[in-house]
């Protein structure tokens, strides 16, 4: 390992090693290799299908008319695109930390900590403004089954525009999945993949029951909108894709991963794009494109599709409230598990203090990690209304996709012989089309969520300045050096650059 650079802008821009990287003093060096293929790929789905497939239509369908099917391809393709560059950096960088620790490797120490800003950003706020929601569902479900409803005090923050007392839901929610990803990685795994196979199986059942009025006439004027408005559906379709990422963060406690998370991130966006576009199509062909816009299927579009369909039983609309509570759980948990991941790699990096990067020996778990990001998300969830904060959230994850994309380019100019089970097709056309669908999107977005970006972002780029620079593992090798990408649980081989020459 070369002499650490001690000036600032040799701290700034040097780069994490592929093969080799250092442990910070304190920290634990590697999680549990326990999640295979499958259970990965519906960590895709559960972070991807949330409560977005439950109400875009609503949104989607009045800008674009029956081309929203048009809509949804393109927005499943830009997706695609940037699905597809992870494939790549997972399989070249096969650890924990998602795109922070790609941008480290390739980009450099002072970029690593502004996409961490990013990825923080987006995986708190979402996850805390997804719990939000499940509130509402639960009270429609509760509502639903035994006509009883929970106290408007108990499920609204006290500073919305209608203030209650706290949203006590969201913060049981958010407890509730720390207790399953304390309890361990597999543990969480599981109970994922039972809620996603679950929710699919709602969605199928909407499915199902929508054909059963189907009707080709919903699909005169098919074109009628025009491209502006197909483009314009598709960017608002574009923000349901955006939990793909969740699957590059468990690179620690992956079988295989050199294999397994390039498979698995192909997987979640065929699987997620499939149900997509037939939840779109059954939709389109049970009622004319100008009835989406309603008041009436504001809220809850689907469920209010099915008792239309259904004459007025409330059977299917029932279920269909479970699988948005089932499916608000598994997005909350798979994003809380992303997001405490992403601080582990940075704890073990030397870029937070390794504290974060403790593992309980029993569970193999970062249980400080899941216990701070449950209070601070929680307490959020339970006292502030975050609605207005999705934007945020869209270039925290916008950025994230543009990076993973140039680091692709880069690692193959820089280092064209590391081996990559899985490269992008099309190179390198694919990253640069990647990068252009991602700053489309963003240059739609407000000013002013711009500026508050732009205030978090600096924030956690001076805590960098003053505390993380100059702690990082690379200034002096830190205890030792992370175990190389294990194809099975026990193998954790030393992976120095020495120990390989």
């Amino acid at each position: 390992m070369s002499a650490p650079a001690t000036s600032l802008t040799g701290q700034m821009l040097r780069r994490r090693p592929v093969i080799g990287a250092p442990v910070a003093h304190g920290a634990s060096d590697h999680l549990k290799r326990s999640i295979g293929t499958f259970q990965l790929t519906l960590f895709g789905v559960g972070a991807t299908v949330g409560t977005g497939i439950f109400i875009v239509l609503q949104q989607a369908v009045p800008e674009a008319g029956p081309a929203v099917l048009v809509s949804f391809v393109l927005a499943g393709v830009a997706a695609g695109l940037s699905a597809i560059c992870y494939a790549e950096m997972a399989s070249a960088v096969p650890v924990s930390g998602s795109t922070y620790s790609y941008a480290y490797t390739t980009m450099g120490e002072f970029v690593a900590m502004g996409v961490a800003a990013c990825l923080l950003l987006e995986y708190g706020v979402s996850m805390s403004a997804t719990a939000i929601g499940w509130g509402g569902y639960l009270n429609q479900l509760l509502d639903n089954l035994f006509g009883f409803r929970l106290p408007h005090a108990l499920t609204a923050a006290p500073w919305g525009e209608e203030p209650g007392i706290m949203n006590l839901p969201a913060t049981i929610l958010i407890f509730m999945c720390a207790l399953l990803l304390i309890r361990g990685a597999s543990e969480s795994a599981l109970v994922n993949t039972v809620m996603v196979i679950l929710k699919l199986a709602v969605l199928g059942l909407f499915i199902a029951v929508a054909f059963t009025a189907f009707t080709t006439d919903h699909f005169a004027g098919f074109w009628d909108k025009g491209f502006v408005g197909i483009t314009a559906a598709a960017s608002t379709i574009f923000f349901t894709f955006i939990g793909l990422d969740a699957v590059s963060t468990a690179g620690d406690e992956v079988k295989n991963p050199q294999k397994t998370m390039p498979r698995a991130i192909i997987g979640a966006l065929i699987v997620v794009t499939s149900v997509y576009v037939l939840v779109a199509f059954a939709g389109l062909g049970t009622q004319s494109a100008d009835e989406f816009g309603s008041e009436e299927q504001a809220e809850a579009g689907l469920s209010v599709m099915l008792t239309n369909i259904l004459h007025g039983q409330t059977w299917a609309s029932t279920i269909l409230a479970a699988g948005a509570v089932i499916s608000i759980f598994s997005v909350t948990l798979v994003v809380m598990y992303g997001q405490t991941r992403i601080l582990f790699a940075m704890g073990r990096d030397g870029l937070l203090p390794s504290m974060f990067a403790k593992v309980n020996p029993r569970s193999m778990t970062p249980v400080n990690n899941t216990i701070i990001v449950a209070v601070v998300t929680g307490t959020l969830a339970g006292f502030v209304p975050l609605d207005y904060l999705w934007d945020l959230v869209s270039i925290g994850t916008l950025i994230a996709f543009v990076v993973v994309s140039v680091g692709v380019i880069i690692l193959r100019v820089r280092e064209p012989d590391l081996p990559r089970s899985f490269k992008v097709p099309g190179y390198p056309v694919t990253p640069i089309l990647s990068v252009a669908a991602c700053l489309f999107v963003l240059y739609g977005l407000p000013a002013i969520t711009w500026l508050w970006f732009g205030l978090w972002v600096s924030a956690v780029l001076l805590f960098y300045l003053v505390w993380s620079r100059h702690h990082s593992a690379l200034n002096d090798g830190g205890d030792g050096y992370i175990p190389g990408a294990a194809a099975g649980e026990d193998d954790v081989m030393t992976t120095r650059p020495e120990d390989r020459a």
